[in-house]
């Protein structure tokens, strides 16, 4: 290795240790062209080094070349990295057989329920199959090129966060833009259009980051997130050379914030931050990555109690928080509000909601699915007390900057569904298969829709006017697959059957081989592709 390019690897990493991406990114790449044979560190490097960044299109290339490098050596942070990539770019199909495949070899049985627990589910709410709303999504006038998002309700205004203001501002060197303020506007109940926005508290806000606001009921106390800073106006950073986050609360007073102070439970080691609170102002959930929790970053609650003295924070649980990221609570009614990374999803953040319980206990969490979601991040849901309206944040394609600000309205309606029935049996008795999937493939990717009964038999909603394929199979048995369309009005398909062959009935012995026992192959007219049936 020469000097010079031992020098450009040097270069890159101390961009990277210092939280520079965008320019670590630009560094590695450059190494990478001329390495031979690129180590598995530098590629997982460049890979991070767009994902911090959101360009999560060359990161699939260099997570797709670390999988290569390591396959099922990959650690748990850098595939799930992998998957996110793969939905952004919506190869969901790949994902899937990728997060399954690694959940079957570990003999997680666990993970492989809950994800086509989730997967059945997701279908449920993209395909208007629930009780749920339909949404119309709108992107809002106030967004600039920049990044602008985490609307709070203030009364009859709104607080947000944006980095718009260039004039003489700081540059954060994660992602290169200025740091963030927040603003507070009137908004415009029938279009969520935002006017008269100035700087909220003009004499309460640092100099560095100032995000995610929430307020006490009385509207009299603010709790938003900023940087760990000391006197003098310095950035704090922990022993790893990382400035973390911290919640501050304040009262408000005009232009100012009184009796400012940061939250006991927050520290320079890791970060605490995205405080929101119930309505009756008893509980604040909130953010961190302090150490116990299950992923990147998971969610906490903690008793607030009458004389404004906090209680223990309380880890949500593993129903909750996952190997990812979990982000951006939000409290309406007995329903939580949430973003995550890792609980089945379009790709990105995707927002999520659970009924909240007796004792804080948490329902299963379900994706709201589109338009609400993505293959962008979408995070920062809020909703109103009437359920009819409200706002989030994304950086979908068709945007104005980097993290904008859409508002959306919701309508109930009656879904229109079509009932299949049908049943499995086994290829060589005939009898029923009990355990089976029945899955149902759009134009994007398999859906989990269905399990069969213990006489084989199953039961499945889905849309009126869908069209697309429906598969069957067992682990351990072959699979079976059909095209479906339904009608365009409420009715039922019966007799949708499948028939699959168990793997070791499928093995017959001859003069002392194992050889398969298979159909005759079938191949397209005068052409050497397999047919779909041979497939």
């Amino acid at each position: 290795m020469t000097q010079g390019f031992a020098q450009k690897l040097l270069k890159a990493d101390r961009k990277y240790a210092a939280f520079e991406y965008t320019e670590a990114a630009k560094l590695y790449e450059d190494y990478l062209a001329d390495a031979k044979k690129p180590r598995p560190d530098v590629v997982a490097k460049a890979a991070d080094s767009y994902y911090y960044i959101n360009n999560m299109g060359s990161a699939l290339r260099w997570y797709s070349k670390l999988h290569d490098l390591q396959g099922d050596k990959m650690s748990d942070r850098h595939f799930h990295r992998y998957l996110l990539a793969l939905r952004a770019e919506e190869k969901y199909e790949v994902a899937d057989e990728l997060q399954f495949s690694r959940m079957e070899a570990r003999g997680d049985l666990n993970g492989m329920g809950r994800m086509m627990h989730q997967k059945a589910n997701f279908f449920d709410y993209k395909n208007g199959l629930t009780d749920h709303a339909k949404y119309s999504v709108s992107n809002l006038a106030v967004n600039s090129n920049k990044a602008d998002f985490g609307v709070a309700w203030y009364g009859d205004k709104v607080v947000y966060a944006s980095s718009r203001d260039t004039v003489g501002k700081k540059k954060y060197s994660w992602n290169d833009q200025p740091y963030l303020v927040l603003y507070e506007a009137k908004r415009d109940t029938a279009t969520g259009a935002f006017s008269k926005d100035k700087k909220f508290l003009q004499k309460g806000q640092t100099t560095y980051h100032n995000a995610a606001a929430t307020f006490s009921p009385d509207l009299k106390t603010v709790y938003f997130s900023v940087n760990n800073v000391k006197k003098g106006n310095k950035l704090v950073d922990d022993e790893k050379g990382t400035n973390n986050i911290q919640i501050v609360k304040g009262t408000i007073k005009g232009d100012k914030l009184e009796k400012q102070e940061k939250l006991p439970f927050c520290s320079e080691d890791y970060s605490v931050g995205h405080p929101a609170l119930t309505a009756d102002g008893k509980y604040m959930f909130f953010v961190s990555d302090m150490p116990g929790g299950y992923g990147e970053t998971d969610l906490y609650y903690v008793e607030i109690y009458s004389d404004g003295t906090f209680g223990t924070p309380v880890n949500a649980g593993p129903d909750i928080n996952t190997i990812g990221r979990e982000m951006f609570p939000y409290v309406q009614g007995d329903t939580l509000y949430f973003s995550s990374d890792a609980h089945y999803g379009l790709g990105g953040l995707d927002v999520f909601s659970v009924k909240i319980g007796k004792d804080m206990e948490f329902d299963f969490p379900l994706n709201m699915g589109e338009p609400i979601n993505s293959n962008g991040d979408d995070f920062g849901f809020i909703i109103n007390e009437r359920g009819t309206s409200g706002y989030l944040s994304s950086n979908r394609k068709g945007g104005k900057g980097d993290d904008d600000i859409y508002f959306f309205k919701k309508e109930k309606q009656k879904p229109c569904t079509y009932t299949i029935s049908g049943t499995v049996r086994n290829k060589k008795d005939g009898l029923p298969i009990a355990g089976a999937a029945v899955v149902f493939k759009d134009e994007k990717y398999w859906s989990p829709a269905a399990e069969t009964r213990i006489d084989g038999t199953y039961s499945v909603s889905i849309p009126c006017g869908w069209k697309g394929r429906v598969k069957a199979y067992k682990y351990n048995y072959s699979e079976e697959e059909k095209e479906l369309e339904t009608g365009k009005i409420t009715g039922e398909l019966k007799n949708v059957d499948f028939v699959l062959g168990k793997y070791e009935e499928l093995v017959r012995i001859e003069d002392n081989v194992e050889k398969i026992d298979i159909n005759p192959i079938y191949f397209d007219f005068d052409n050497s592709k397999l047919s779909e049936v041979s497939k």
